[in-house]
C-alpha cells in the first residue's frame, strides 16, 4: 500500500513560513487485479477439465443448463454400443434395478441424469427410463447439447 508525501509549494519567498506536508494515502491495487486475473485464467482453462465422463455423441436441443446442485448428480450413460454405464462403471440391464434401489437408499437426493447417445433407440431410453423410476429415481434430468434446433425450424 502506497502512502507518500505531497509537497506543496512555498512559493520560493523567503519570508513565508512553509506549510506542512500533506499526507498522501492510496491504495495501489495493481498487484490484486494482476492476481485475480491470472486466477480467473487458470479457472477458465482448468473447468472444462474437470468434466470426466464416457464419450457419447449426445442431441442437440434448444433447452438451457439445469441449476448446478450441491451433491454430485448420478449420471446413466447409453452409449451407442448398447453400453450403460452408472457414472463410469457398466452394468448390464439385470442388475440395473438392485444396483438403483441400493443407491437411491444412500442419497438425499432423487435426481439423476440420463445421457443417451442419438443413434439409441427411443424405446430403449424409455426402458432405462422405467428401471430409474422402479428403482427409485422420480426426478430424472435427460442430458442434451445446447445449439440444435427449435420446434420453428431455427438452429438454436
Amino acid at each position: 500500500m502506497g502512502a507518500g508525501v505531497l509537497q506543496s509549494s512555498g512559493g520560493g519567498r523567503r519570508g513565508r513560513r512553509r506549510k506542512k506536508a500533506k499526507v498522501m494515502s492510496e491504495i495501489n491495487i495493481t498487484p490484486f487485479v494482476d492476481v485475480m486475473l491470472v486466477l480467473l485464467i487458470i479457472f477458465m482453462v482448468a473447468a472444462p477439465l474437470l468434466t470426466v465422463g464416457v464419450p457419447v455423441e449426445l442431441p442437440k436441443t434448444a433447452a438451457g443448463a439445469l441449476p448446478s446442485e450441491q451433491e454430485e448428480p448420478l449420471t446413466i450413460t447409453l452409449t451407442a454400443k448398447g453400453q450403460m454405464l452408472i457414472q463410469n462403471t457398466e452394468i448390464s440391464g439385470e442388475a440395473l434395478i438392485p444396483k438403483l434401489t441400493a443407491i437411491a437408499a444412500e442419497r438425499s437426493d432423487d435426481k439423476v441424469f440420463l445421457r443417451a447417445d442419438g443413434s439409441i433407440p427411443y424405446e430403449r431410453v424409455m426402458q432405462v427410463m422405467g428401471a430409474l423410476n422402479a428403482g427409485g429415481f422420480r426426478n430424472i434430468g435427460l442430458v442434451t447439447d445446447i445449439g440444435g434446433p427449435t420446434l420453428d425450424g431455427r438452429d438454436g
